[in-house]
């Protein structure tokens, strides 16, 4: 089973929501506030977890910097709703039975679409 990191950006309703649900998320919030997209990376990728964010700037270091992420990225983009609907996305999402290392997956409501990194 998967273990994933949640990026900052990820609300602690969803976090607790999803960890309720037996899933292994770590948070950066509570490991290394404020810390910049690079180090964040680096900490998903020494603790291989699968990093989740709403950040799209991990697409771009992913993609065109070249950046090592092959813990994997789930970048979510649901249409910002309720804190309660984004627990109950965010533990769907982490739910799917996708081999998520080695690729860069955009979740919304309607689909994910999965694209490998190398």
């Amino acid at each position: 089973m998967a273990k994933f990191l949640a990026n900052e950006n990820v609300p602690g309703d969803a976090i607790k929501a999803v960890r309720q649900a037996g899933v292994d998320l770590a948070w950066v919030h509570e490991m290394v506030p404020g810390a910049p997209d690079s180090q964040v990376l680096a900490l998903s990728q020494a603790e291989q977890r699968v990093l989740v964010t709403f950040d799209k700037d991990f697409g771009e270091i992913a993609f065109r910097q070249g950046a090592n992420a092959s813990c994997g990225v789930v970048l979510l983009r649901p249409r910002l709703r309720s804190p309660e609907f984004l627990a109950r996305f965010l533990v769907a999402v982490l739910a799917q039975p996708i081999g998520w290392e080695n690729h860069f997956a955009v979740a919304s409501e309607t689909r994910i679409r999965v694209v490998p990194l190398t």
